[in-house]
């Protein structure tokens, strides 16, 4: 048998008693291990009544057994990292804020998701067109805005909020959606007011301004509280997909990653049995994280194709 590891042992006992192990090496342990084991003594035999009565009498009590002594393992010293290799900041207002909003989000919201990927061929086609003949300059992250708030708007439930104090749902007409910007100091929210009603200009041009006092920490407190639903984007980030933390008293949150080249099988005809050729499609995953105290499975189903059919179909959202 060989140890891993050194075991250091302590020298001596605060008793005076010298340690059963000194030190537990590879060769000391395999000569503990090796040492013949002394046999047993047997006892002597019994005498009579009267003799054993006088021998105990006339001899000294016996000493008692020392019991095996405890082996005490002292701790490896951890080395560390020396101070001149590192630096510690202090937490921000805003950090301290975000950390327990989301540590309470976590620990007391029951999230649960659910993902869908959504072509956006349509949409980079029309993008190009609002350029070349209209002059307008709209983003995805514009038309994600737009589409989401036209689902919330067709699927109310999810425009909720949830009281934890009174433990009721609220419902909400007007869609004011949250736009998760990142800032030097942390993740901030701004909010897009009655998106449901606005244009994908105007969107546009809110969500500049806001961004852009955002990092520069100009917004207004009315500006970055409430909402009723929010959408965090890190696909000019590259990345694919994500999970959202439900920022409460919220009911849901979209994650939104890029846009990735795919090759998609060809649809088939079910009258004809005809089968289409492969083509490759630019497509990109959503994913909602929802609270189910508000959202149930099937109502998040419900909304993530709505968000679909409208990405799907970009010109319903210019009407």
């Amino acid at each position: 048998m060989v140890l891993s590891t050194a075991v250091r042992l302590a020298a001596s006992r605060p008793s005076g008693r010298a340690s059963l192990i000194n030190f537990l090496g590879k060769d000391g342990w395999a000569a503990k291990l090796s040492a013949p084991v002394p046999a047993p003594v047997a006892a002597p035999a019994a005498a009579s009544t009267s003799s054993a009565a006088v021998s105990s009498a006339s001899a000294p009590a016996a000493a008692p057994v020392a019991s095996p002594p405890i082996i005490n393992v002292a701790p490896e010293a951890v080395t560390t990292v020396p101070p001149s290799m590192y630096e510690d900041t202090p937490a921000t207002t805003m950090r301290k804020v975000i950390s327990r909003r989301l540590t309470e989000s976590k620990s007391t919201v029951p999230h649960f998701y659910t993902s869908i990927e959504i072509p956006l061929d349509s949409i980079l086609s029309l993008r190009k067109v609002l350029a070349k003949e209209f002059d307008t300059k709209v983003s995805v992250n514009d038309f994600i805005i737009k589409a989401s708030a036209l689902a919330l708007r067709d699927v109310p439930e999810v425009n909720a909020t949830f009281d934890s104090k009174s433990q009721s749902q609220r419902t909400f007409e007007n869609v004011d959606i949250s736009v998760a910007v990142a800032t030097p100091t942390g993740l901030i929210t701004p909010i897009v007011p009655s998106t449901q009603g606005l244009s994908l200009t105007d969107i546009s041009a809110k969500v500049r301004d806001l961004a852009t006092r955002a990092r520069d920490n100009k917004l207004a407190p009315e500006e970055f509280q409430g909402g009723t639903f929010t959408i965090s984007n890190l696909g000019m980030f590259g990345i694919s997909e994500f999970s959202a933390v439900i920022n409460p008293p919220q009911g849901a949150i979209l994650a939104v990653g890029g846009g990735e080249r795919k090759v998609v099988p060809g649809h088939v005809n079910i009258e004809t049995g005809e089968k289409g050729k492969p083509r490759i499609e630019t497509t990109m995953t959503a994913r909602l994280s929802a609270d189910r105290r508000v959202v149930d499975e099937a109502t998040a189903a419900l909304f993530m194709g709505a968000l679909k059919e409208y990405m799907n179909q970009p010109k319903l959202m210019l009407l």
